[in-house]
């Protein structure tokens, strides 16, 4: 069961003009689920995106940065769930191009103009001709309100939908950010087997948004770990159809563009760390703060070395407050100078740790208190500077193991 996740009310989600969505039951890997999502995108939209890093990237990722590359106008997104297209060699990327082509036909747009996503299985091949068969079905279901199938037609191992919305006020008119997401294992920063997709009907400069796209990315889906796995697919996209009406947003120092990123990081962290809470297995929900580090990227190195420890994340599983694991991790994560003397160590209201060794008035049965929770802060002050990161993360558990154990069966 996710920690504290519930599934979004359909009827909640704001659509978002300029785009439609629809999705086909296909028995991509099994009958009788929704695993194609086809994503209609209006007219002068801009479109930007953020990959893995994982050199062994899939053949829809390769088509995709081809494809933005070529800088023409994106009008069609496609996803399929229940096979990767990775690791799948040249054939792999005949058969994502030829998806492409088959939605361009559909749509009467150019084959370049379509942009395709695979989540699943890696190093099977796609069957293919499944999912072009899929496409009419998906077509024919195309429409404005669809948010919420969209966001069940791209689940793998998730238990759980992944959706969110938020509404912005620019030059008195209202502005719909929404967006899907699916993850919920091989879930590591550069990207968390992470999709993406977030719209909003704002107008902004394909330069702009490209930048607004990358710090998205790093304020959300660059924060989140469950396994320590960088997928072959992750891949998040952003789209401003500029369909609400209002003036293009075109300057960093335009005013009007505070409200809209407040709402597209409202959503982005929303759905980044609903990935985390449904996580494979996952019984609890775990924030790290680094704080007091000499910069932001010692920072981060230290919250993902508590986040990435098999022993610290059996320990939360356990509610074992063996919490020298912790430290251990902190001094695990690259520092050569790090004065463990000034380190000071806090679960939620416990301090645990002060000036690198246990706090003198610190009891184990408070720390087991802690440990118990589904919802645990864990804050780490370096005493080096004036630098913090924030890392959302989740324990692992024995049906970690099962799941991905079975996941092919």
């Amino acid at each position: 069961m996710p920690v504290n996740l519930a599934p979004v009310d359909p009827a909640s989600l704001l659509a978002v003009a300029g785009i439609e969505l629809g999705w086909a039951e296909a028995g991509i890997r099994k009958p009788g689920r929704k695993d194609v999502l086809l994503l209609r995108i209006g007219k002068g939209a801009s479109i930007a995106g953020v990959f893995t890093r994982n050199r062994f990237c899939a053949a829809p990722v390769l088509v995709c940065r081809e494809h933005l590359a070529a800088g023409g106008e994106i009008r069609a997104l496609v996803v399929n769930t229940g096979n990767a297209n990775a690791g799948t060699g040249a054939a792999g990327l005949a058969d994502a191009r030829a998806t492409c082509r088959e939605v361009a036909r559909l749509l009467n747009c150019a084959a370049e103009q379509v942009l395709p996503f695979s989540t699943g299985v890696i190093m099977e091949s796609l069957p293919v001709q499944r999912l072009l068969d899929g496409l009419p079905q998906a077509v024919q279901r195309l429409a404005p309100a669809h948010w919420g199938e969209a966001a069940e037609a791209i689940m793998t191992t998730d238990t759980v939908p992944k959706a969110a919305s938020r509404s912005a006020v620019i030059d008195g008119r209202p502005i719909a950010v929404t967006g899907i997401a699916k993850g919920a294992g091989m879930i590591r920063p550069n990207m968390a087997t992470m999709l993406g997709f977030i719209a909003t009907d704002a107008a902004v400069a394909p330069s702009l948004w490209r930048e607004l796209t990358v710090q998205v990315a790093d304020a959300s889906f660059n924060r989140i770990t469950v396994d320590g796995d960088t997928s072959t697919n992750d891949s998040l996209i952003l789209i401003a159809t500029g369909a609400s009406g209002i003036a293009p947003i075109k300057t960093a120092d335009d005013p009007r563009l505070g409200a809209l990123r407040g709402a597209l990081f409202e959503v982005a962290q929303q759905l980044a760390k609903a990935i985390v809470r449904d996580g494979e297995g996952a019984t609890k929900f775990i924030e790290i703060v680094v704080a007091g580090a000499g910069t932001a990227d010692e920072a981060s190195r230290v919250a993902y070395s508590i986040a990435h420890s098999p022993l610290v994340k059996t320990a939360f599983f356990a509610s074992d407050p063996n919490l020298g694991r912790i430290l251990a991790a902190v001094g695990n994560a690259g520092i050569g100078d790090l004065d463990q003397g000034r380190v000071q160590l806090h679960l939620n209201d416990v301090w645990v740790a002060r000036d690198g060794g246990r706090h003198p008035q610190y009891r184990e049965e408070d720390g087991q208190r802690v440990m118990k929770g589904s919802e645990i802060k864990v804050r780490v002050e370096l005493g080096r500077g004036g630098a913090s990161a924030t890392v959302w993360t989740c324990d692992l558990s024995h049906d970690y193991v099962s799941i991905n154990a079975d996941y092919r069966s």
